[in-house]
Formats: structure tokens, sequence, C-alpha cells
């Protein structure tokens, strides 16, 4: 395992999540990891920031709004079976991890476990969350994206460790 600098490869990571990467969530005995494709990185509020979108309709919403941190994991290897699974199930009536025959192992910085595989790896405090407001959404947008009216909580983490494991 090494350390990197996450701006080194916050464009090839923004790719590799554009093609599924997996949000993990812990809150008490609540666990659950989703499959993600949007996410943006960048410098607010002097911290390094992942800021990554939930909708509310999602089984992770309800454990996310009560944890302090999630985790993103891009994976290296042949996983594209295990991130449209994740992404196409909910928590709430499978369990992903058993299904998928997922491991976790624990975070150094965070509470919220990474998916044990080779890839990226993202340890994120939340240090802010905002519903979407429709009001201000471009109207094109709106109707492509949220013909069901479930717009996201956008949740920006402070980049906590980011380090790449073989």
């Amino acid at each position: 395992m090494r350390d990197i600098n996450y701006m080194s490869v916050a464009e090839d990571s923004i790719n590799k999540i554009s093609k599924g990467a997996f949000l993990t969530v812990k809150s008490e005995n609540a666990l659950n990891t989703m499959t993600i494709g949007w996410a943006t990185f960048g410098f607010v509020w002097r911290k390094p920031i992942m800021m990554v979108a939930v909708r509310s309709s999602r089984h992770t919403f309800g454990i996310i709004e009560e944890a302090k941190d999630f985790t993103v994991t891009v994976p290296a290897g042949e996983m594209q079976k295990e991130v449209a699974f994740c992404g196409s199930k909910s928590g709430r009536d499978i369990d992903k991890f058993k299904t998928c025959n997922l491991e976790t192992t624990e975070g150094r910085k965070v509470a919220s476990p990474i998916i044990k595989t080779r890839g990226l790896h993202y340890e994120c405090k939340i240090i802010y969350k905002s519903a979407m407001d429709p009001a201000h959404l471009d109207k094109d947008y709106d109707s492509s994206l949220y013909p069901q009216k479930d717009y996201h909580t956008l949740y920006f983490g402070e980049i906590l460790a980011c380090y790449e494991t073989d």
C-alpha cells in the first residue's frame, strides 16, 4: 500500500468513477455500498474535497444522513459485474457484500470501511451537505436527469486519506 497525492490522480479517478466506483458508508450498525458514477474533486474551505451525490430514494441515503464519513473505492481490476450489481440492487432488499463476495477492511482515518480490492481509495469526513433545490437547476438537466423528481443531496467530504492498494 502506498500513499498518493489525490490531485495527481483526480482526473484519472474522475474518468474511472464515471464507469463506476463504490461509495461505502457506515453508521453505527448500518453498512451499505452503492455504485456511483458522479463525483467532483476540488479545493474548498482550504481543504481537499470530494463531493458525492446520493438520491433520497436510495437505501444509502438513510445511512449517510447519520454518518460522519464515507469512502470511495475506485477498483483497478475486473469488477464490472459487481459494480453493475451494486448499482442496480438495493441494500434494503439484499446483502450486496455477501452476494458479490465483497470484503471490507477498516479505513485508516474514518469509521466507514473500504472495499478490499486493488484500486484507489478515498476516505472522506463529511463537512457539508446540501439537498438540491430544483429551482436552481437548469431545466434541461431537470427534465433529462430527474424525470421522477428524486433529487440528490450533495455530500462534501474532506479527503483525509488517499491511497492505492495492490
